[in-house]
């Protein structure tokens, strides 16, 4: 048995059972990949995955449990080379963050520039996706941290901490007649066209939360993930556009207006995740603890030896 046997294993899960695609991720042949998955299948004595002729179709019923070892093992061989280079004195590494358009814009910049200044020979790597994706690449190993709105704390292989609250802002072009209400109310702001974030992004399921519990029908014309897009299209007259509010502090677009819409919908809370039993190196606790204030060092090994969840 060996760690390239395993590999191949997992990529295979992780790539739909295409083994082009797990032989190109791997840096080998096809034919290579066969047989180390067909070694392990002998060695161990069952057979891991399903299969119609010679193409891999799904994992068996024993292969999902010996996936879930796997899975442990590799881990924590990634563990182990984490830990000789944080013991042995290397100041050098990437990492990894996952996020969404709206962190990496309007918050992040200020974090990464400082944790920068404090670890030089760090890289930094920003990759930006949907919430589902994100969890995806932290629990994967793609990413050491996972920062997002929505989705995050309900990940058992998962440890989620919160960073800050937040809520929604609504934006309106100059003149606009909403601009002249003392407090916007739900009922005013749907008598408009609506513009908003994609399902599942920055905070959505709040907005439609409020609306759908008050009884009242919205007319959203257009969603995205990028809330500069949002103001964009508000911009052009095309209805009235909710945004997180840090996208309005930190970049008010010329011609817009914003409206408070704090007490309309419920705020939000940002959380960051990294994966459960992961071995954190110290410049990542650094960029945690920097990024969430609030917490401590002993809520982030507290969090990762139990519930996995800590909140505000």
């Amino acid at each position: 048995m060996n760690f390239q046997q395993l590999r191949s294993i997992r990529e295979a899960t992780r790539r739909g059972f295409n083994l082009t695609e797990v032989a190109n991720a791997l840096f080998t042949s096809q034919p290579g990949v066969s047989r180390q998955i067909r070694e392990l299948e002998e060695e161990l004595g069952v057979e891991i995955f399903e299969r119609n002729g010679k193409r891999l179709t799904g994992l068996t019923n024993p292969g999902r449990d010996i996936l879930r070892i796997i899975d442990r093992l590799l881990l924590e061989a990634e563990n182990l080379q984490q830990a000789g280079q944080e013991y042995s004195g290397v100041k050098s590494g990437t990492l990894a963050i996952a996020t969404t358009h709206t962190q990496a814009r309007y918050v992040l910049p200020q974090a990464v520039q400082s944790f920068r200044a404090r670890f030089p020979e760090v890289r930094v790597a920003l990759q930006q996706s949907s919430p589902e994706h994100i969890a995806e690449w932290v629990m994967s190993g793609k990413a050491d941290i996972g920062i997002a709105t929505e989705g995050l704390s309900q990940f058992d292989d998962l440890v989620s901490f919160p960073c800050y609250r937040w809520h929604h802002m609504v934006v309106v072009p100059d003149g606009h007649p909403l601009l002249a209400t003392q407090q916007l109310t739900l009922a005013q702001l749907a008598e408009y066209p609506l513009i908003t974030y994609d399902v599942g992004f920055t905070g959505r399921s709040h907005i439609d939360d409020a609306f759908r519990e008050a009884g009242i029908a919205t007319d959203i014309v257009l969603t995205a993930m990028d809330s500069d897009v949002i103001q964009q299209y508000v911009a052009l007259g095309m209805g009235v556009g909710i945004v997180a509010s840090m996208a309005v502090e930190h970049s008010r677009h010329p011609g817009l207006q914003p409206i408070d819409s704090s007490h309309l919908f419920a705020p939000n809370v940002t959380r960051l995740a990294v994966r459960r039993a992961a071995y954190l190196r110290s410049y990542t606790y650094d960029f945690i603890l920097q990024f969430a204030p609030e917490l401590t060092r002993g809520d982030i090994d507290t969090a990762l030896s139990g519930s996995g969840r800590v909140d505000l």
